[in-house]
């Protein structure tokens, strides 16, 4: 099993789509290792003081697929879930610096926290899903996936263009344009899709 992600995919305004679907798509994986699913998650002190949250939809795939066209692409979803990528900020920095790879400040343990899936079949519109993220209580990211720069399908296109996709990949799809920032010890998180609440977990 792959769980790949896609970076900067949502904006705020639907007028800048078209110049934004222009630039690079920016590709990431993570660690089986990382998942978190519907359970509290430790926060890594021992390796970072600066977590950085983002919400985001993520899609399950169903059946294989290589070099899949924009007609199939969303064919290949089997379920959707919602998720949290976790990012160690301060060790991304650091391995920016110096030109080495994102794995540490991305793929460690309890770094993608998500819930259940359900079938696909529940969500008709995949150009119409709301998800959004409360900390707290507190509502902090909210979208709508109407505002992806790159939908199901150009994410999908695009990885199987590179790499065979295969039953159980995960693809995180991008988070909502404002509102990602940095989460503490004993911060409740609360994600809903459409509404429903799906995930909702502490950090510990």
């Amino acid at each position: 099993m792959k769980i790949l992600g896609i970076g900067s995919n949502y904006v705020t305004d639907l007028k800048d789509i078209p110049e934004k679907k222009k630039g690079k798509k920016f590709i990431f994986s993570k660690p089986t290792s990382s998942l978190a699913v519907n359970c509290d998650v430790v926060y890594p002190s021992q390796i970072t003081k600066e977590l950085i949250y983002e919400v985001e939809l993520v899609i399950k795939i169903g059946k294989e697929g290589k070099n899949i066209s924009r007609e199939t692409a969303t064919s290949h979803i089997s379920e959707i879930a919602i998720g949290i990528d976790y990012t160690a900020t301060d060790i991304l920095k650091k391995a920016r610096e110096t030109k080495h790879p994102w794995e540490f400040a991305k793929g460690f343990d309890g770094a993608a926290p998500i819930s259940s899936f359900k079938s696909i079949a529940e969500y008709p519109n995949l150009a119409d899903i709301d998800f959004d993220l409360k900390i707290n209580g507190e509502e902090r990211q909210k979208s709508n996936t109407a505002f992806m720069i790159h939908d199901f399908a150009d994410i999908i296109v695009f990885i199987s263009e590179y790499m065979t996709l295969q039953p159980g990949d995960l693809i995180f799809t991008g988070t909502p344009a404002l509102g990602k920032g940095e989460i503490f010890k004993g911060d409740r998180l609360q994600c809903a899709v459409n509404g429903e609440l799906m995930l909702d977990f502490k950090m510990i």
